[in-house]
């Protein structure tokens, strides 16, 4: 397969996906991105478009554990990411997985922030 067509399929799965999730006040949107290299993690709400919770493995908190985009960091950084929510409130989310499968290194990052106390 090319890699524009892995591509197009990639922007179509996230597409479908955000068709249905949207966040709001009450439940806010986690988008997760994973590159090959780093994890990106943040709480949107879609109405106001803003950004209230930031988590990547370039931040502070991550570089000290030297963290990496793999299933176990990624289940490290969800429960950081989790406990940095709920710390600012926020207590229900609605999962964006961002057009990947939810399995592997999605999967390990949504069950640690759910450990953590958010609600999906």
């Amino acid at each position: 397969m090319q890699l524009k067509q892995r591509i197009d399929l990639r922007a179509k799965r996230k597409a479908r996906v955000r068709k249905r999730v949207r966040g709001s006040a009450e439940k806010l949107r986690l988008s997760v991105h994973f590159s090959s290299k780093h994890i990106y993690a943040q709480c949107i709400d879609d109405d106001v478009r803003r950004t209230l919770v930031f988590l990547s493995t370039l931040s502070k908190e991550c570089v000290d554990q030297k963290l990496s985009a793999n299933a176990s960091g990624a289940a490290a950084m969800g429960a950081i990411f989790g406990k940095k929510a709920v710390d600012v409130g926020i207590k229900v989310v609605v999962f964006d997985r961002g057009g990947r499968r939810y399995h592997g290194c999605v999967k390990a990052f949504a069950d640690a922030a759910r450990g953590a106390g958010l609600e999906f």
